[in-house]
């Protein structure tokens, strides 16, 4: 009889009923993006437009990205274009710990904690590279919650492992059973064969071991003595049991040794003869020792050293050093929950490279972003709450002009540079008219239409510069068209004629002839809304749980007037802001 494999999972009312997202466009605020000297001229991604990789496209991946909006609709917005492109994702979810924060209600029951932080999980998942990995930051209060959930979403056999940051560099003495004074911080990979962590570069206390030196080193191929300067000795010993790997040695005072019980010499006989002859092992001042190989800093001075699992305040910074930070750039309003550069920085450099692509979903002050951007890594951050105005941006922006003093900059040496697009989600495609009736969204122009069909049909929206019809493509010859017009039979006909006979067209529109059906074998059409109904859910711009409506002052929408949006590259007037949910209470 076959064995029937068990599966352990967390299970919890209201699992497997995520909800069905509809992938919104994305509407760039001109006024907001920023770049190094604005002031002077265009951006950086507008100087060569005729390139193939030109990131004028908001769904392009050249470019750093702010959006403000809720995060679970963003990343389906992202999720199309950046499937299998982050190197590295950084999130700081709300803990649920009970307590309440200004820019949080951090406290509601498990299972809708779990139901939150879920479908989030499934898109990270997704847009994850191959060789990626996502850090997490947690407490005790949902740790081990979320490790059992985290084994299901990315696979137990890609844990890496649960880093203990020390967070406090002194006890609270208010504390009511023990001063909590660490974090965790959840690593997976996407795939844990092939995903290796940078090493840490190699400091002066490192080095400071490698005290033992010979006057002869060792003998080239040549013949010739040559220094190979301080070494340490390392064990020569291993616990995996060989038995060419048992055998007896002499040291040069005479005694026989042997490993110690259940372990092995490291290398076979003949090498270990070899390494004797090349001054690599030591048997103690008096030679009397068992052997160690000499471990020569010369050999891995430019290696680095294998990252710890505990990570030190002094070495990473602590909540402390966060809050000072935030200060610099709005001192008016402290945000309750930052995280230090220098954790950041640690995380950013473990795992990932120069102009790698960094994603966090839960931006809260912009230290990812900000960190990313002074280490030269391009960046995606996703914040809900206002702080994505009223603490990511100017952040942000004194990153890019090179204004901001804190943090690693001066570690990094960073002086300023590139800059990025601020962008927020478009409001739903669908909504009801005054008699309940499902109509397109009377907000969209015609180019924001084409944008979001294209998306929900997984095209690519990228309208040609002069066949006003393909307005974008899934491959080379497969192309969509969005248009509100009614299509004729002439109108069907004429495009027929412009096609070229290995091309396809998708027309999507408000209604057509039934003339029109099958009446070219490469051209579909399909009639929205209704095409779109059964995919998603419409009308819902809010996936977070709102413990408290905060009151929305409506003088904010005056402000809101004649502001540039600008959607897959082409500018509209913003008459109205758009609804982001302005409750401060969101958890998500």
């Amino acid at each position: 009889m076959a064995k029937q494999l068990q599966k352990l999972e967390l299970t919890w009312i209201g699992k497997g009923n995520e909800p069905k997202l509809e992938p919104r466009i994305l509407l760039e605020d001109t006024d907001k993006s920023y770049w190094q000297n604005k002031e002077k001229g265009a951006p950086p991604w507008k100087k060569n437009p005729e390139s193939s990789s030109n990131p004028e496209n908001p769904d392009s991946d050249n470019c750093n990205m702010l959006i403000h909006g809720d995060n679970l609709l963003a990343l389906k917005a992202l999720e199309q274009n950046f499937t299998g492109k982050i190197k590295c994702i950084y999130i700081d979810p709300p803990y649920n710990t009970g307590n309440a924060f200004e820019h949080y209600d951090d406290g509601i029951e498990h299972s809708l904690w779990l139901s939150l932080i879920k479908p989030r999980l499934d898109i990270l998942r997704n847009l994850l590279k191959d060789d990626g990995s996502i850090w997490i930051s947690i407490d005790d209060d949902e740790s081990h919650y979320l490790k059992v959930l985290c084994d299901e979403v990315f696979g137990r056999q890609n844990f890496v492992s649960n880093v203990i940051w020390e967070k406090k560099s002194s006890p609270q003495n208010d504390a009511k059973w023990i001063s909590d004074s660490h974090d965790h911080i959840l690593i997976y990979a996407k795939n844990k064969g092939i995903w290796r962590p940078n090493k840490l570069p190699r400091t002066e206390e490192h080095n400071s071991i490698y005290k033992n030196s010979d006057e002869f080193d060792g003998i080239d191929k040549d013949g010739k003595i040559y220094g190979r300067g301080p070494w340490f000795p390392g064990d020569m010993t291993v616990k995996t049991i060989s038995e060419k790997a048992l055998y007896p040695i002499k040291t040069p005072a005479g005694n026989i040794v042997y490993p110690a019980k259940g372990r092995a010499w490291v290398y076979f006989e003949d090498k270990f003869k070899e390494l004797i002859n090349d001054n690599r092992i030591t048997f103690g001042k008096n030679g009397s020792n068992k052997p160690c190989i000499k471990r020569f800093i010369l050999e891995i001075e430019d290696k680095g050293i294998v990252p710890k699992s505990v990570w030190s305040y002094k070495e990473v910074g602590e909540n402390r050093n966060a809050r000072q930070e935030v200060l610099k750039f709005n001192d008016k309003d402290p945000f309750s929950t930052p995280k230090p550069e220098k954790l950041l920085e640690r995380i950013v450099y473990l795992s990932s490279k120069e102009n790698d692509l960094i994603l966090d979903s839960f931006l809260g002050s912009g230290t990812t972003s900000a960190v990313a951007h002074k280490m030269n890594r391009r960046w995606i951050g996703i914040e809900l709450g206002e702080h994505a105005v009223t603490h990511c941006l100017p952040r942000l922006q004194q990153v890019v002009s090179g204004k901001d003093k804190g943090g690693i900059t001066e570690t990094v040496n960073w002086q300023g540079g590139g800059g990025f697009k601020f962008y927020t989600l478009a409001p739903s495609l669908i909504q009801k008219d005054k008699y309940g009736n499902d109509i397109i969204n009377t907000s969209y122009n015609a180019n924001m239409l084409a944008a979001a069909m294209a998306k929900q049909e997984g095209f690519h929206y990228a309208p040609h510069e002069s066949i006003y019809w393909k307005q974008g493509n899934s491959s080379e010859k497969d192309f969509i068209f969005t248009t509100t017009q009614f299509i004729t039979v002439e109108l069907i006909d004429r495009l027929a004629d412009e096609m070229q006979p290995n091309e396809s067209l998708l027309i999507c529109c408000k209604g057509y002839s039934a003339a029109c059906n099958s009446r070219h074998a490469n051209i579909t059409i399909k009639k929205i809304p209704q095409l779109l109904f059964g995919r998603c859910e419409f009308g819902k711009d809010d996936y977070s749980f709102n413990i408290v409506n905060f009151p929305h002052d409506e003088t904010d929408n005056e402000n809101s007037q004649n502001q540039n949006l600008q959607v897959d590259g082409i500018k509209q007037d913003k008459k109205k802001k758009g609804n982001t949910n302005e409750s401060q209470s969101s958890l998500f």
